[in-house]
């Protein structure tokens, strides 16, 4: 399946000098990269790469990573389009050096038919910085009762399938979903709660809610459906895809599923494993409320060893704008989700990287493996492959959203933050689909 992006301004260019760092690839070295016809057409000795006929890029003192894939995030196209589109969205992926992302499907109206499809796929090939791909819902509409037309939905190009946003309570449906997406292929994505046990909760449930007088959501609510839906994939022998863990309980969980041989995968989103419920005392919702919620500092721990043993596949923003309206009121009463892909990697560099906890080359590889569970190509620096890009000065200090963001929406849950990383260009699908503004001094003579 082909994810779609416009056509761009050309990326037939020289990176002079690059720190090139591709984990997967074996490459850690410094390097001139040389962009030709869309491909990595040599990594070649500094100072050394002919460019003629080439942009040449001072690149010294820069990092050059494969570009990062998301496969969770939410364009709000078709219907909300006030909060976010393809263009905005695809813009602010650009500007976190991503290459890719995956839509979900609960948009308005929801993402149900093969005309659904083919109508995102034709916008995002006329209005996408960035290679788009778009899963359909697993249900009609979500109501959680019919499956859709599967296989018609992979044939109009869907790259999987989620009803995010909700849970498939029954079992019933969900076994039947995994023996069609054994049929048409595609993997099944899964936001995992019990309803019954979230009840209306604000906030992760223990002491902190208990302080704030709110109403929590227990971690059980996400661990036991993972438990449970895991149990149903390996019995069918389908795929899935855990969204979003935020658990100790929930780790373990996948831990389980993987060491019996369930196809299953499953991503952390930045703001799980940098931030505890402890922020949730400030009371604002517009950086701080989201579902699932921040939880406990043991919690976030779980998830970075997660993360460095590779029991959680990627990293993936769950980016879900909003109108400022939306958060703008009291917490309980606030929309939940929070932005994140123009600053995932400065932040896991600031909050993870840089006092020790994670390498810096697992966090590359984590932020680039979301394409693997969907059958997309995962970025590679090895010559040959498609320029798909990060370039970032590691040592460049930012305040979040002093220059405001490429987002249509600001509720990002690093708003005046100050970070210690940020990408200056990135290149996807062969072109180059950001620039920051002040990069431009860094052009070569």
């Amino acid at each position: 399946m082909s994810l779609a992006m416009r056509a761009g301004e050309s990326g037939d260019l020289v990176l002079r000098g690059a720190t090139v760092l591709d984990p997967v690839a074996g490459i850690d070295a410094t390097h001139d990269v040389v962009i030709r016809s869309g491909q990595v057409a040599e990594l070649a000795a500094p100072g050394t790469a002919s460019a003629d006929g080439l942009e040449q890029i001072d690149a010294e003192g820069l990092h050059a990573f494969p570009a990062f894939f998301d496969p969770h995030v939410h364009l709000r196209t078709p219907g909300q389009e006030h909060k976010e589109d393809i263009e905005t969205g695809s813009r602010a992926a650009a500007a976190g050096g991503y290459c890719g992302v995956i839509a979900m499907a609960n948009t308005e109206p929801t993402v149900s038919t093969p005309a659904d499809i083919e109508a995102l796929r034709e916008r995002a090939s006329a209005e996408a910085s960035v290679r788009v791909g778009f899963l359909a819902t697993v249900t009609r509409g979500m109501e959680g009762e019919e499956l859709t037309e599967m296989a018609a939905l992979r044939d109009a190009g869907a790259l999987g399938f989620s009803d995010d946003g909700l849970p498939i309570r029954s079992t019933r449906v969900l076994r039947r979903a995994l023996q069609y997406q054994r049929l048409c292929g595609g993997t099944i994505a899964l936001h995992e709660e019990d309803p019954d046990l979230s009840g209306s909760g604000v906030m992760h449930e223990g002491p902190v809610s208990a302080v704030l007088g709110l109403e929590g959501i227990p971690s059980v609510s996400e661990s036991t459906t993972i438990a449970r839906d895991a149990a149903i994939a390996g019995y069918e022998g389908g795929r899935i895809h855990v969204q979003h863990l935020s658990a100790v309980e929930s780790v373990e969980a996948v831990r389980v599923a993987k060491a019996a041989g369930v196809q299953v995968s499953c991503e952390a989103s930045p703001h799980h494993l940098c931030l505890t419920d402890e922020e949730v005392r400030s009371l604002d919702p517009s950086r701080f409320k989201m579902n699932p919620p921040l939880r406990t500092e043991a919690d976030r721990q779980a998830l970075i060893e997660g993360l460095g043993d590779g029991t959680i596949d990627c990293v993936a923003t769950d980016h879900a704008p909003h109108a400022a309206e939306e958060k703008e009121v009291p917490f309980e009463q606030a929309a939940m989700g929070v932005t994140g892909l123009e600053t995932a990697f400065a932040a896991l560099h600031t909050h993870l990287v840089l006092p020790g906890i994670l390498d810096l080359g697992l966090l590359v590889d984590r932020m680039s493996a979301g394409a693997e569970p969907f059958g997309v190509e995962r970025p590679s620096l090895a010559p040959g492959s498609e320029a798909n890009i990060a370039l970032c000065d590691l040592a460049a200090e930012w305040t979040v959203g002093d220059e405001g963001y490429e987002s249509r929406s600001a509720n990002s849950w690093c708003a005046g933050a100050e970070l210690i990383g940020r990408v200056q260009m990135t290149l996807a699908g062969g072109q180059v689909a950001y620039r920051l503004r002040s990069f431009s001094m860094g052009v070569a003579p």
